[in-house]
């Protein structure tokens, strides 16, 4: 079974406050980009193995393994291989690794037959991280809570192209989380968000600018390059480090 987890976009993420956890309550639009994605392959095997190609993924585990050890403990699932073409950058804010996890969850559960719901799968993928439920259903939502709580929205970018620029650097999600500034929003994102998108430059925001910017002067200045160019709307995606912006067709 081969199957192409993709990427998405923040459009606004605000951070609200830091809870006693140590995670973060927020509000943001996710929007799914099928222009970037990876390639996932998953197959029965006699024994469990795991592999990667294309961007080298840092670490000893991989979200990947991770996702098939929740299912093989309540399932007793066979073994399978897996093997991941990693295209969508690390530390980018695209949420490439959240999708690699949920897809493979979703992949497994088709694979070996297993019937769980949509709802237990968005589950399984909350223990994995944060952002990894909203590619389970992988629809324009609005998310609140530490990214738990989703609505279906009615959003269609599909007028308008979707242009990327790739620093030659990331950004640690963690050391994102450790110096935004978590304040409440004095307008509720998807009020903001349903006025037309000519006007999203002035109200929508990504919290994380404000630091990411500061550390990296050059981030400020591609998206500035974006709006000189034409852009109807620019932001950073996630924790950042890739800006993304709006053109009309």
């Amino acid at each position: 079974m081969i199957v192409y987890p993709n990427a998405k976009i923040n459009i606004g993420l605000n951070v609200l406050n830091k809870r006693e956890d140590g995670y973060h309550e927020l509000s943001s639009v996710f929007y799914p980009v099928s222009e970037l994605y990876d390639i996932l392959e998953i197959i029965i095997s006699d024994e469990f193995s795991f592999s990667s190609s294309g961007i080298v993924i840092p670490g000893n585990s991989n979200i990947c393994i991770k996702a098939f050890d929740l299912l093989q403990a309540d399932f007793k699932i066979g073994n399978v291989k897996i093997h991941l073409h990693k295209l969508i950058p690390i530390g980018a804010g695209l949420g490439g690794g959240s999708a690699d996890g949920a897809f493979v969850l979703k992949a497994l559960n088709e694979l070996f037959e297993l019937n769980i719901t949509k709802n237990r799968l968005e589950k399984y993928a909350l223990k994995l991280g944060a952002d990894c439920p909203f590619f389970i259903d992988n629809i324009p939502k609005y998310v609140t809570g530490i990214g738990e709580k989703m609505n279906a929205i009615d959003l269609d970018l599909s007028d308008y192209d979707i242009k990327f620029i790739f620093p030659d650097f990331y950004i640690s999600t963690a050391e994102a989380y450790e110096i935004v500034m978590p304040k409440k929003s004095e307008a509720n994102l998807l009020n903001l968000i349903s006025q037309p998108i000519e006007k999203w430059k002035e109200v929508v925001r990504n919290d994380f600018e404000v630091s990411a910017f500061a550390k990296h002067p050059k981030l400020a200045k591609m998206k500035a390059g974006f709006y000189t160019d034409g852009a109807i709307y620019s932001s950073m995606t996630g924790s950042g480090s890739v800006i993304y912006a709006l053109y009309r067709k």
